[in-house]
């Protein structure tokens, strides 16, 4: 039986140290799918088709990934494709405390499946979707720290304004 494991998040932008949690879960399990949260709640930089295309782009060549969006919760969605488990990834004791109640609230939602939490590489510890776009914002060359459509798309959004 095939082992899945979902990878959920904002992605708001895609980072590498997403790129790197989520190309170490594919080496875990035999399927990995990465799911774009769009709550329509929520302010996004980047719209959920954009983050969808930028994934796709950035891991075009892990042969057991995929890419979906989804608008609901995690645990219903791991259940709908028999997720084993949901991949996470921390940087810090900061992650953790809220990760772990995330973890707790899944288990009790959708039993079936676990948390694996997977550690951030050292050079991804102080990286951000948030200082990403802070950075952006004010001009700043984030080729470092996000894949270069996602740079591109900065780049263009600052002529566009």
């Amino acid at each position: 039986m095939k082992k899945i494991a979902i990878c959920p998040g904002s992605f708001d932008p895609v980072t590498y140290g997403h790129i790197d949690i989520i190309r170490r879960a594919a080496s875990l399990f035999d399927e990995v799918i990465v799911v774009v949260a769009n709550n329509p709640d929520k302010k996004r930089h980047f719209t959920a088709q954009q983050r969808l295309e930028f994934l796709k782009e950035s891991l075009s060549d892990i042969s057991n990934v995929s890419v979906d969006v989804w608008d609901g919760l995690t645990a219903e969605y791991a259940r709908k494709v028999g997720a084993a488990a949901i991949v996470r990834g921390l940087r810090a004791m900061t992650d953790f405390e809220n990760e772990f109640q995330l973890a707790l609230t899944n288990k009790k939602l959708y039993p079936d499946g676990d948390t694996v939490f997977l550690t951030t590489k050292l050079e991804n510890l102080y990286m951000s979707s948030s200082m990403v776009r802070q950075l952006a914002g004010f001009g700043g060359d984030t080729t470092e720290f996000v894949p270069p459509c996602v740079s591109a798309a900065f780049k263009n959004r600052g002529k566009n304004k």
